[in-house]
């Protein structure tokens, strides 16, 4: 069974910092220490559960991953949290965990500008695993989605609350993580409201799995709303209501600042800065919250997020 603990880069990295904070501020030195060995601690505390994998005979039933398997694919979301064996949970917190920890360092460390990237990758990494264990659950409720691949799909995950990475987790990783950081680089312009110098920019900076996707699914509705809400950084329904509100104004474009003033009211969405990667798991959440709320009213608009959307596109074409 696989020991949680910090990946070859995160451990790498550590050792790099220890060495920056060993002629710095004491204080600061013991606060970093106290950290990660509390990563340590935590991964060895995860690891002593049994694994999600391991079979066992409860009261003469036998309890084993084919069960849970099974159960995966039959109970809704909204139950699964008390029915998930407690190494789940826990891994969830450690990926948390270590977050912080890497947030931290990122803080302590802020006037050396040679680990702005690395602990960019290490937070975007953690941030997507979260996002993309969101996205499996979403697959397993899909009605789409055949019963093998289902099945596939919650072995995926079974495979990640073991060991703490999958085979396709590490695959659609790079293309989460170029998503953001083409979103990243071509903040929202909004100007006529059409979305499309956002998204002829982010394109450029990414490959061709993701063109063959907006080919595909670019003339569906809701892939279409939900890129515009990802790109736009409102809801669908603050988008609508800002074209109306431009086309009875007579107005043909709007500048950032003038957005809020248009609408009039709080954001759905909070602004996502690319300092505070928290803000990436936020925004995405919000969205799917929002999708969700808007699947169970029947109301219009995209009932699933556009990460969901592509990402699912790719575990289809699997």
């Amino acid at each position: 069974m696989a020991e949680l603990k910090l990946e070859e880069n995160e451990e790498q990295l550590v050792k790099e910092v220890r060495a920056i904070l060993d002629s710095q501020d004491q204080a600061e030195r013991e606060l970093f220490e106290n950290r990660i060995n509390c990563i340590y601690n935590l991964g060895k505390v995860v690891s002593s559960y049994p694994s999600v994998r391991e079979s066992t005979i409860l009261q003469g039933t036998l309890r084993d991953e084919q069960q849970l398997l099974n159960a995966l694919c039959s109970f809704g979301s909204a139950s699964r949290l008390l029915y998930v064996p407690s190494r789940v949970v826990l891994t969830r917190s450690f990926l948390v965990a270590k977050f912080q920890a890497f947030s931290m360092i990122s803080i302590l460390i802020k006037e050396h500008k040679d680990f702005i990237n690395p602990l960019r990758n290490i937070m975007n990494s953690i941030i997507h695993t979260l996002m993309t264990e969101e996205v499996y659950f979403s697959c397993l409720d899909d009605p789409d989605f055949t019963h093998d691949i289902k099945m596939s799909v919650a072995h995926d995950l079974i495979t990640l609350w073991d060991s703490g990475t999958d085979p396709r987790l590490v695959q659609h990783l790079p293309s989460l993580d170029a998503l953001w950081t083409a979103r990243d680089k071509s903040p929202p312009a909004f100007g006529t409201m059409t979305g499309s110098s956002e998204l002829i920019r982010i394109t450029i900076d990414l490959g061709d799995d993701w063109q063959e996707f907006l080919v595909d699914h670019t003339s569906i509705d809701e892939t279409r709303w939900a890129l515009e809400e990802f790109l736009f950084g409102l809801s669908y329904e603050e988008i609508r209501n800002l074209r109306s509100r431009l086309v009875s104004s007579g107005i043909t474009a709007v500048g950032h600042e003038e957005v809020r003033s248009h609408l009039g009211e709080k954001p759905a969405y909070g602004i996502v800065k690319s300092t505070d990667y928290r803000a990436v798991y936020d925004f995405y959440v919000g969205r799917r919250d929002t999708a969700i709320f808007r699947q169970r009213s029947h109301a219009s608009g995209p009932h699933r997020t556009l990460e969901e959307i592509y990402l699912k596109y790719r575990i289809a074409r699997e």
